[in-house]
């Protein structure tokens, strides 16, 4: 499959010396089982990508908001780099058109190739790292994924959303919500979660996330706007 890498290069303002790292943030596991000459997958670059994204989000929020105390940081940093957050910009960055899958899995565009995209943006973050260095990964993170802070701050969208979920339900319907793990995928490094969460065991919303919390918070975020009750 002939991608042009060069093309995803210009988009973002990076130009790599090592191609090949490039091709393989984009390498699925699925694509490395389906084409024998393809070696390398893209799981440890997402590894990496993950730390080294939590470093300069971390180092951001504290220059950003030198008065907030680090419960609040915390929870800003983690609305800032959720499995949504982060397929969202890798979507705006166009990755989906790059991505490098197996045939079953280039059919599906649910909630897995969600998964897929938070895991190659991490990859990709990864792989700047590596070919380019810290200042070059920062400046890549301040373009995609800065501008997000404010709308998560002012809308509040860092706060307990199942605490807060549970309030208002009580409140406005006489109602407990109750939440059931619907779906887990992937191996035990890399595990995702879909969450369902119920009133009267109705379904109202369904959440995705690395862990069952994550899932969890994001169902709930996601029941409040159905709900209007943000």
């Amino acid at each position: 499959m002939n991608k042009n890498f060069e093309e995803f290069e210009d988009k973002i303002g990076v130009t790599f010396k090592d191609k090949e790292l490039l091709r393989r943030a984009f390498t699925h596991r699925s694509y490395v089982n389906e084409n024998k000459s393809v070696k390398k997958h893209n799981e440890r670059l997402e590894f990496l990508g993950d730390a080294v994204l939590e470093l300069i989000i971390t180092e951001y929020l504290f220059e950003k908001y030198p008065n907030k105390p680090e419960g609040e940081l915390t929870a800003v940093r983690a609305a800032l780099v959720n499995t949504q957050s982060i397929s969202e910009a890798a979507k705006e960055l166009g990755m989906n058109d790059f991505l490098l899958l197996s045939k079953g899995e280039s059919k599906d565009v649910g909630r897995a190739r969600q998964y897929i995209l938070a895991n190659v943006f991490e990859a990709l973050l990864g792989a700047i790292y590596l070919d380019q260095g810290y200042a070059v990964a920062k400046e890549h993170i301040s373009k995609t994924l800065f501008d997000k802070t404010d709308k998560i701050v002012d809308n509040k969208l860092w706060q307990d959303a199942k605490s807060y979920l549970q309030e208002r339900a009580q409140e406005d319907v006489n109602i407990t919500p109750t939440y059931k793990t619907v779906k887990e995928d992937g191996p035990d490094h890399d595990k995702h979660f879909t969450v369902s969460v119920m009133f009267d065991n109705k379904e109202i919303a369904i959440g995705m996330g690395k862990s069952k919390q994550e899932a969890e918070q994001d169902a709930a975020r996601k029941a409040l706007a159905l709900k209007e009750w943000n």
